[in-house]
């Protein structure tokens, strides 16, 4: 019985950990995801000034 137990403790350690690793490619993703839109809005901003701008 108490080997059970052991191998319940490992078990749940190994799979919360493993939450943990997914949070943090989550959290990651929406960073670059949020950085691309930003630096795409910029170029964007900047091809329409400087077709627009005419100097």
């Amino acid at each position: 019985m108490k080997k059970i137990n052991i191998s319940l403790i490992l078990l749940a350690m190994i799979a919360l950990s493993g939450c943990s690793v997914i949070n943090g490619i989550f959290k990651a993703g929406v960073f670059v995801g949020i950085l691309a839109v930003v630096v795409v809005v910029g170029i964007i901003i900047w091809l329409f000034s400087m077709f627009m701008g005419g100097k």
